[in-house]
């Protein structure tokens, strides 16, 4: 009998040298990594997220412009990306910051790996950082603005790197509606007759809310956020929708005045996120900046109404100033709205997560329940949006 042939030990798989990163933020600190995505030099507000699943549609939500994500949980890419999870045409956060990028896409799904979509969408990354810790400082010292570099940037000295993280401007006062709203008017109709029309200004809209909003019969004008009281008014709504969108709600006034033409026309109004901070400010509400901000699917949210509590996908840096107890007269012009509650509020900090008029049919909430890759807890929202919308054609038709 021939004996078998001795084994010979398979050659490895040759690994490449990653190519080196920096991640720096504002306050001097400097994390050290691997390049990941598209090279070069990319600043904004340096954010983390704590979605566990869902990595694309935060990459491709608006509400991200400016910004560069840390992602809390540490492996991020394994399931690659297509084209159906994008919330949006393109992806917007500036920069991307993980633990673990990894190197293949194991989804049948996938159409192309994470690295590919950074790539193709010039997005600068970095992975092989100590994301936790970077968390921590965040949540200890609040938001930043930061740089990733990569590539050709890295041949400048890192004294120079941070003086133009600190020399780019602050989030507070930043407006960048005009860049991520649609340049034209769109109409989408609903597959079977529609059941009321109404007009959803796009202040940095995701898929997912034309989506909820056709499925239950709504025909949609979808609006760029430029778009003025007298054309809204003109396409005869029955009722209206601002959109999640990024930057500060303060900087929005041109938004806020088409907002209180709309209340003072009497139309139901339904806002989410963005869309939340400026109904406040068009009732005369303050808003400020949050420490870190909200930003996750995994935020607790209260309903004070019916005391159900509602796991909520989040992405915001500002909040509505508002006492969470009692009923409070708007403040603008005199109390011209009437009253207004705090219908919501989060049970991780008390901050403000929607709010209800009692004497005008305008409701907002602060969080997302048309997040795509969920939780879908409050999707019921969009029903409440669609009853206003009916009973206010139905209103119409018999005046």
């Amino acid at each position: 009998m021939t004996p078998p042939a001795p084994l010979t030990p398979s050659t490895p798989p040759r690994r490449v040298r990653p190519e080196p990163a920096l991640l720096i933020l504002e306050d001097g600190t400097i994390l050290h990594g691997s390049a990941f995505g598209a090279r070069g030099a990319r600043l904004g507000e340096v954010v983390f997220s704590t979605g566990m699943t869902g990595y694309q549609e935060t990459l491709s939500d608006p509400s991200y412009a400016g910004q560069i994500v840390v992602q809390t949980a540490p492996h991020i890419g394994n399931t690659g990306a297509n084209a159906a999870d994008m919330e949006s045409s393109r992806v917007w956060v500036r920069g991307y910051a993980v633990r673990d990028a990894s190197r293949i896409a194991s989804s049948f799904r996938a159409e192309q790996t994470l690295d590919d979509l950074l790539i193709s969408n010039e997005v600068v990354g970095i992975a092989d950082i100590d994301t936790r810790m970077l968390t921590r400082r965040l949540r200890e010292h609040g938001a930043m603005r930061g740089g990733i570099f990569s590539g050709a940037a890295l041949e400048t000295d890192e004294s120079e790197l941070l003086e133009q993280v600190r020399s780019q401007p602050a989030m507070a006062g930043a407006n960048f509606l005009e860049e991520v709203t649609i340049a034209q008017p769109i109409l989408l109709q609903p597959e079977q007759e529609p059941v009321a029309t109404v007009a959803a200004v796009d202040l940095g809209i995701k898929g997912a809310t034309p989506r909820q909003m056709l499925e239950r019969g709504l025909a949609v004008h979808l609006l760029p956020a430029t778009t003025t009281l007298e054309d809204l008014l003109a396409l005869d709504v029955d009722a209206v929708f601002f959109s999640n969108g990024p930057g500060d709600p303060a900087a929005a006034t041109a938004q806020i005045d088409l907002l209180r033409g709309v209340l003072d026309a009497g139309l139901p109004f339904f806002g989410i996120c963005f869309g939340n901070q400026l109904l406040g400010r068009a009732l005369g509400l303050g808003t400020y900046k949050l420490r870190f901000g909200h930003r996750g699917i995994n935020q607790p949210v209260k309903d004070l109404q019916t005391g159900q509590v509602s796991i909520t996908a989040q992405n915001h840096g500002f909040a509505v100033d508002l006492p969470i107890e009692g009923i409070h007269t708007a403040p603008h012009d005199d109390g011209r709205y009437g009253r207004v509650q705090v219908s919501h509020m989060c049970l991780n900090d008390d901050v403000v997560e929607g709010l209800r008029c009692l004497d005008i049919p305008a409701f907002s909430v602060q969080y997302h329940p048309e997040a795509a890759s969920g939780p879908h807890d409050a999707v019921d929202l969009f029903d409440r949006f669609t009853e206003l919308a009916v009973a206010h054609r139905a209103g119409r038709k018999e005046s």
